[in-house]
């Protein structure tokens, strides 16, 4: 604990009177401070009921969260866009969901579109681009293709796009309203389908809040098994996007062979729960099923020839000189633009930041045996795909390495019983708790009333920050190359409307 502020590591929590309230003067110099210093925002929000703001400001370097809390005066508070712009989406949700106003904030419009009864800013035109022969290409919120609402305004001359404005929140989805007052029977069911195809991350994010205001430890067989499924979810996205940017390029072997190689390692994971997706695998205070030793036998074989034929499907698109030119010359976001706009994740690292959640905040398993953080640094297409297949093999060497491990603790250990977990939550807590999804850092808060409930429970998806970095790729881009920069980030709708 500082004298300034409250200090938490990834997965601890702190009594909320230990939280000091600052002026809001003091709060936003706090605020710029950690910004200015290189610190990460993991969270900022702000709850109606107290009139606080909080922000949760990441050191990668030494693996603190440093907890800020202020107090709004006059129902606003100075905005930071313009010195900082990785706060913008956050100010704009803060007002969306308070009413608490970020005074200069220099385009205030929706972040989601608003429901009845929520803090309506009023319509506020797309940006428009002057000039002769300019033009507004609209595509969605209706789609083509089986896919999830939100609409692109791209601004272009020609066939160049100046500029790109998207639009998300056509769902309304309600998640984080209906966890106030948890957790319920059915918060687990809400965490799992946060975002869909990122499961485990989420669920793993939720179980160490869990731990956490219980005090709970669980098993290292349990902690393996996580680790294991957070990887075999890593791997099947990141096949199934390779497979899917060689579609949107034209090359169809890669495409194919990717989709099936995605569905054998959605199948590994079905073999340790017997859920594709990992539903009910994880479960606060361990895991919901432990697999026999000759299943570790299976899953083993199957990890090593599913990245044999990976590396063979991959290999054909990146030998490819013609693909690879196209990859390497679209779509990028520089350095000082991913760290400006706060993005997270393999977008972020293959613009050369070097964030992982798994290195710079261990927890779980990661804390014992880690996986070797993988960059790139030219931000493109290229740089965004190549990442996914050098990941893969990471997180396949890591799983392989691990499965004896948990095979040995199984054989030996063969009275390890599956968590009843009825532990009641601890009150008037804060806790935070962070993990490297697939896509890039999941944020989970929870502040927990004197009776032990959920008072506010706050998510951050990835997809949260990346939008932004999808319309930065497409600056100065053909519009033609938008297929290929989208399915580069591969970002969640429905992780975004929550």
């Amino acid at each position: 604990m500082s004298e300034a502020n409250a200090v938490l590591y990834n997965g601890s929590i702190v009594s909320r009177k230990k939280v000091p309230v600052f002026t809001m003067d003091e709060f936003i110099g706090t605020l710029s401070f950690f910004l200015s210093e290189g610190f990460f925002l993991s969270a900022y929000f702000g709850d109606k009921e107290s009139g606080y703001l909080y922000a949760f400001c990441s050191d990668s370097g030494e693996g603190h969260i440093h907890v800020l809390s202020g107090r709004v005066e006059k129902g606003e508070f100075p905005s930071l866009v313009e010195k900082f712009p990785s706060v913008h989406l956050f100010e704009r949700e803060i007002y969306e969901e308070t009413g608490f106003i970020p005074k200069g904030h220099p385009r205030l419009k929706p972040v989601r579109f608003p429901q009845k009864g929520k803090f309506e800013i009023g319509e506020i035109p797309f940006f428009k681009v002057a000039g002769e022969e300019i033009h507004q290409v609209a595509v969605g919120p209706v789609h083509a293709g089986v896919i999830e609402p939100g609409h692109f305004r791209f601004q272009c001359h020609g066939e160049k796009v100046y500029h790109l404005e998207i639009s998300l929140g056509y769902q309304h989805r309600g998640i984080e309203e209906q966890l106030a007052g948890g957790p319920f029977q059915s918060t687990p069911y809400l965490m799992e389908t946060v975002s869909g195809d990122t499961t485990i991350g989420h669920m793993i994010a939720y179980c160490q809040v869990i731990e956490s205001l219980t005090d709970t430890r669980i098993s290292i067989a349990a902690d393996i098994i996580r680790a294991v499924s957070l990887e075999l979810e890593r791997c099947a996205n990141h096949i199934g996007d390779v497979g899917a940017l060689a579609g949107d390029a034209g090359f169809l072997p890669t495409q194919s062979y990717c989709g099936r190689i995605r569905g054998d390692f959605l199948n590994m994971t079905a073999l340790l729960c017997g859920n594709r997706f990992g539903r009910g695998l994880v479960v606060p205070g361990g895991v919901g099923s432990i697999p026999v030793p000759s299943t570790i036998d299976e899953l083993y074989k199957r990890i090593e020839s599913g990245l044999k034929e990976f590396l063979e499907a991959a290999g054909l698109m990146f030998a490819n000189p013609g693909i690879v030119s196209r990859l390497e010359s679209i779509g990028e976001v520089p350095y000082q633009d991913a760290r400006a706009l706060g993005l997270a994740g393999f977008a972020a690292r293959a613009s050369g930041v070097p964030r992982d959640i798994r290195h710079n905040f261990a927890y779980g398993y990661y804390r014992f045996s880690t996986i070797p953080m993988v960059t790139y640094d030219t931000g493109t297409v290229f740089a965004r795909a190549y990442l996914r297949l050098l990941e893969v093999q990471e997180s396949v060497q890591y799983l392989m390495e691990q499965l004896p491990v948990l095979k040995r603790i199984v054989e030996k250990d063969k009275t390890e019983t599956l968590p009843l977990f009825k532990k009641p939550l601890k009150g008037n807590m804060l806790g935070v708790s962070l993990v490297e999804g697939w896509r890039g850092e999941i944020c989970h808060v929870a502040m927990t009333d004197k009776m032990g409930k959920f008072e506010k429970y706050k998510i951050y998806d990835p997809s949260f920050r990346n939008w932004e970095g999808l319309a930065r790729a497409l600056r100065n881009e053909q519009i033609s190359e938008f297929p290929l920069c989208n399915k580069s980030f591969n970002l969640s709708y429905c992780g975004h409307d929550l």
